[in-house]
């Protein structure tokens, strides 16, 4: 596993509905995020938080959206400073802040891969896909919309100018439960793979995980992670503003993060739409860190790993 690891904060809330995902990276730096990946060894640095200037509003034939020249200021910005970011280190973490934040660090992260000539995977692990467009969400909420946008999908047209598209094949989403109509039909067109909750209820999470895992080293690729608190189920996780039940366990959760560090595949990796103003004493935060160290390297016991390379 690489040794040198950055932190960027991205206090991002206009894409959500609920006030307090600014306060999440604030939260995951109190949580000692940076003293437990220190404690494996990681080199860290921590480059602050990524701010935006005031903007004037955005007209859009949609009335729902709600905040777009915010986000769009936000997407510019956080795309430059995750770029920037990727180039300190091995492997920058991402906190969030809303899922709306991946709209700036996956496309950032698909030009560092092809900067190496190497091909984007993304495991997208949320309880709802993303992948309205500006058109299509009825909410107006744009943290629905950052797999449309980075996918190259039409409709986002207002965004920031796509740098580096994402293959829409090279995406695998897992925990899913909540989708709408325009979504289900645009999974369908696009051939993004998705496990949802049923699938995983029935298979558990290694078999796919592990198929996907293989796919990504069989490319020579790099791999994003963008982890929504809300892939988690809420009993163990409340802090977060769409809760859906019936999500990931704990043990799944860890056991994922296990994976992909034997893996070694992991590149980047984002922790979004950790609302603190919702948590009982900082549990999620904490939990968020926990899962974090696990992907880098903590374990219970020393035991031979699995290569996928």
């Amino acid at each position: 596993m690489p040794k040198r690891c950055a932190i960027l904060g991205a206090p991002i809330e206009t894409g959500a509905s609920q006030r307090g995902c600014v306060m999440g990276p604030a939260s995951l730096r109190t949580a000692a995020i940076e003293d437990e990946l220190r404690a494996l060894g990681w080199e860290v640095s921590d480059l602050g938080d990524v701010a935006i200037p005031p903007v004037a509003p955005l007209p859009h034939p949609n009335p729902a959206l709600h905040h777009l020249a915010e986000t769009r200021a936000w997407i510019g910005a956080l795309h430059e400073a995750a770029f920037d970011a990727s180039q300190t280190c091995d492997l920058p973490v991402f906190l969030g802040g809303d899922h709306s934040m991946a709209a700036g660090t996956v496309p950032a992260m698909a030009r560092r891969a092809a900067a190496a000539d190497r091909p984007l995977f993304v495991l997208w692990l949320d309880a709802h896909p993303d992948l309205h467009t500006l058109m299509s969400t009825t909410s107006g909420n744009l943290h629905g919309t950052p797999v449309a946008y980075f996918t190259g999908q039409t409709d986002c047209e207002a965004y920031p100018p796509l740098p580096q598209a994402v293959e829409p094949r090279n995406i695998c989403m897992m925990g899913i439960r909540s989708v709408d109509p325009a979504e289900r039909a645009r999974i369908r067109e696009t051939g993004i793979e998705v496990h949802d909750m049923r699938a995983i209820d029935e298979t558990g999470v290694l078999m796919p995980l592990r198929a996907f895992l293989a796919r990504v080293a069989q490319a020579g690729g790099m791999l994003h992670v963008s982890f929504d608190v809300d892939f988690l189920d809420p009993s163990i996780a409340p802090a977060v503003g769409t809760t859906v039940p019936g999500g990931a366990t704990f043990r799944e959760a860890h056991l994922i993060m296990e994976t992909l560090c034997d893996s070694g595949l992991v590149t980047s990796l984002d922790l979004v739409e950790l609302n603190p103003f919702l948590d009982e004493r900082g549990r999620t935060a904490q939990l968020l860190c926990d899962l974090t160290a696990s992907l880098f390297g903590r374990q219970v016991m020393d035991r031979m790993t699995r290569s996928y390379l």
